[in-house]
This record gives structure tokens, C-alpha cells and sequence, in this order.
């Protein structure tokens, strides 16, 4: 697979802030895998809806500021900056390193997230 069959990352990321569960899904192929931390693993589509959807009721919106990006064929590893807003009305920023890799259809079929979510709930 070539680097153009890759999500765009800035757009791919714009899309998870919109927090549009549906249109998120749409990224992922129907057996992806997705980890969150220490989480145990989603595997699937019904899975991973559910995971997000519970992780998105615990908060009030979300912005990623990509601070570097490494690109190697299908995987991504991507460093950010998350601005989190929290139900109280305060925002936390924390640093976050994604890793995914996208099957030849340009989905994402392995997606793992480090953070430290304690700050978002402090």
C-alpha cells in the first residue's frame, strides 16, 4: 500500500473532535483492533462503538494538536498534544502517542493509544 492510501492524519484527527461516532467508525475496517491505555482491547466495529461512545460520555469535547508525526508504509505513529473538555467546563491538555497501521483499503485495522487519562477526571 503507498503513503496516499493512508488517512490524511490532521483530517483523520479533525474527524475524532468532531466526535461524530459514525463518521469515526467509518475510518476503521470491520475487524480492527483498537487499545486505549491499559484497556483491554476492542476488537471489531460493535466493539469500538462502544468503547468510544462510553469514553465520549465522560466528556465534553476534545481537540488533538499533532506535535510530531513518523510515517513508515501502513503505520502511523503520531504525538500529540489532547486539549480535553471536561463536564465541570475546565479543559486539561495531556500528551498522547498514537500508533495505527491501515489495511490496502486505506482503513484502519490496528489502532493503540498511550495516555494518561487522570488528569481529564481530576
Amino acid at each position: 500500500m503507498s503513503a496516499t492510501t493512508r488517512p490524511d492524519t490532521r483530517a483523520l484527527f479533525a474527524t475524532v473532535d468532531t466526535m461524530d461516532i459514525p463518521a469515526t467508525l467509518a475510518l476503521f475496517a470491520s475487524d480492527s483492533r483498537v487499545v486505549f491505555g491499559n484497556g483491554e482491547p476492542l476488537h471489531g466495529i460493535d466493539e469500538i462503538r462502544s468503547g468510544i461512545t462510553a469514553f465520549y460520555a465522560t466528556i465534553a469535547g476534545l481537540h488533538h494538536g499533532i506535535v510530531n508525526e513518523w510515517s513508515v508504509g501502513d503505520d502511523a505513529i503520531v504525538e500529540f498534544k489532547v486539549s480535553y473538555d471536561r463536564k465541570d467546563g475546565q479543559q486539561v491538555t495531556i500528551p498522547c502517542v498514537t500508533i495505527f497501521h491501515t489495511d490496502a483499503a486505506g482503513k484502519i485495522d490496528n489502532y493503540r493509544v498511550y495516555f494518561d487519562v487522570a488528569p481529564i477526571y481530576a
